[in-house]
């Protein structure tokens, strides 16, 4: 090997090995001598901590830095010869033996390389335990303690500084934990942290990584465990307390600025506007808006705008529709189950008849299941609107303006259902008859229209302040109507225990896709 290489050996092996490591015996010195003297030695520290080379004699090594080392050699070789270059560096490591007691996870005695650290040994024994303390672990040699480290400086902010190389039958002992405080809510790393005596809110908030950047940063929740008898939970102002001590057992809790909703008079509101209109899209609007001012904001209305048939949602509105609608579907099953329950007991109901009666009831349950409310508001708007009414929007609003339809649809119990041309002045019964008319199993008397602004007209109810006995022929069809006819249904059947479900479907607005879809 060449001079440069022997250096450039000598220099990797060094960079891997702390300059104040100390040589002591069963650490191998590597030696290498050029120029007038060559020689490549693997040399072991002997019992009496000494290295012997050849034609010099022995040299006391033990207790020398590692950096220092070389430098103790050269000045024993000098006595011999003249005109040379030295080198000294470590090979293979002395094992040690090093003990780990305490609230640790796996207390006893290591052997590790002369090199492990105090962090090094921590890991072999798995850390401390859940009952031990991460920032009083004592380093202990010869009875003393001569540091004591503090792991959340490394764990938290990367300090290694502390951290000190183990010596032979050197102790790391980990005492109990001591006194924590939980740290919740809106901070980067919310935790159950240790303290020590001088540490603060401010600290504890530190080593939660700070606020969020949602947080509230005027105050903190505090619940003290120790005031079981008083006012638990009080408020802590910020930044006035932020250098109070906090006791053990308290739990802290940081608030989050976009979990408390503004009042509506006070918030900006989302609103997406969709259809015939100039510029469709999402838009912000002031927190007084209406819907004609959302309009306005999309650059008003196309020619082809069809204001009547405006579907209008609103998300508060789908979360109140969807609890409601599940507490019908319950009622519904409660009811269904119960009637099953009492035929089954009644004399000459036969047994087949009573299994499909179920099982029809079943499917059309599962169907009512996976329809969805939608959140759509009904606007009371007459078929020749031009405008919208004057509402204010909430946030998450949608309002999407269709093209003005030109069918009407004619559905359930009918020769030929579809969609028919729109005719001006027509009514709904001509619809019935291009559709064939009622088949022989339909409950005409039930026979309802979707209006194409979500309200229904069913034959059972008053228009206006007139009956309309039992049939919607003579009603007026405007543009987007859904005209339905049911089937004819026993008494004892679904229809009689759900009573009228399309009231249901009119209450919640849910559309013909709806109807469609229990058609099929």
């Amino acid at each position: 090997m060449t001079p440069a290489g022997r250096e450039n050996l000598v220099q990797e092996s060094a960079s891997q090995i702390p300059s104040d490591y100390i040589i002591s015996v069963g650490d191998e010195i590597l030696v290498t001598l050029w120029g007038s003297v060559e020689a490549d030695l693997r040399l072991t520290v002997d019992r009496s901590g000494r290295i012997t080379l050849p034609r010099v004699g022995p040299v006391r090594v033990a207790g020398v830095r590692y950096i220092d080392l070389a430098p103790a050699i050269d000045q024993r070789v000098s006595q011999v010869f003249r005109n040379y270059q030295l080198s000294a560096s470590l090979g293979r490591l002395r094992s040690i033996r090093i003990y780990v007691t305490g609230f640790t996870q796996r207390p006893g005695a290591y052997h590790v390389s002369g090199l492990t650290t105090l962090v090094n040994g921590l890991m072999q024994a798995g850390g401390p335990s859940a009952a031990g303390s991460f920032r009083q672990i004592e380093l202990r040699r010869a009875g003393k303690t001569i540091s004591i480290f503090d792991f959340y400086d490394l764990l938290i902010n990367g300090n290694k500084t502390a951290d000190q190389t183990l010596q032979a039958d050197d102790v790391v002992h980990i005492g109990p934990v001591g006194p924590q405080v939980a740290l919740l809510g809106s901070v980067n790393k919310p935790a159950i942290f240790e303290l020590k005596a001088q540490d603060t809110l401010a600290d504890v908030l530190a080593m939660a990584g700070g606020f969020s950047a949602v947080a509230d940063r005027s105050r903190f929740a505090l619940e003290r465990l120790d005031a079981r008898n008083e006012a638990r939970i009080i408020e802590v102002p910020l930044p006035l307390l932020i250098k109070d001590k906090p006791r053990d057992g308290d739990v802290l809790r940081a608030f989050s600025s976009v979990d408390a909703a503004l009042p509506q008079h006070r918030q900006s509101k989302r609103v997406k506007v969709e259809g015939e209109v100039q510029r469709p899209g999402e838009f912000i609007l002031p927190a007084s808006s209406t819907l004609a001012d959302a309009i306005k904001a999309a650059g008003g209305l196309t020619p082809g705008a069809y204001v009547y048939g405006t579907v209008f949602s609103r998300e508060s509105v789908r979360i109140s529709q969807t609890e409601n609608y599940e507490r019908a579907l319950r009622n519904l099953e409660t009811d269904l189950t119960r009637s099953s329950a009492s035929q089954k007991v009644s004399a000459g109901v036969d047994s087949g008849t009573q299994a499909a009666k179920m099982q029809g009831n079943e499917r059309l349950l599962a169907t009512l299941r996976n329809i969805k409310p939608t959140g759509r508001i009904v606007l009371q708007l007459p078929p020749i609107a031009s405008s919208l009414p004057e509402l204010i929007v909430e946030d998450g609003d949608r309002i999407q303006i269709p093209a003005r339809p030109s069918s009407i649809g004619v559905f359930g119990s009918v020769f030929n259902g579809g969609s028919y041309l729109y005719a001006q002045g027509s009514s709904v019964g001509d619809f019935m008859k291009l559709a064939g008319g009622p088949t022989k199993g339909a409950d005409k008397g039930s026979t309802f229209v979707v209006r194409a602004n979500g309200s229904v007209v069913s034959a059972k109810q008053s228009v206006g302040g007139w009956l309309m006995s039992g049939s919607v022929d003579g009603l007026a069809a405007e543009p987007g109507d859904t005209v339905f006819v049911p089937e004819e249904m026993d008494k004892t059947t679904f229809m009689q225990e759900a009573k009228d479900w399309t009231q249901i479907l009119a209450q919640f607005a849910l559309g013909a896709a709806a109807l469609k879809t229990l058609k099929n």
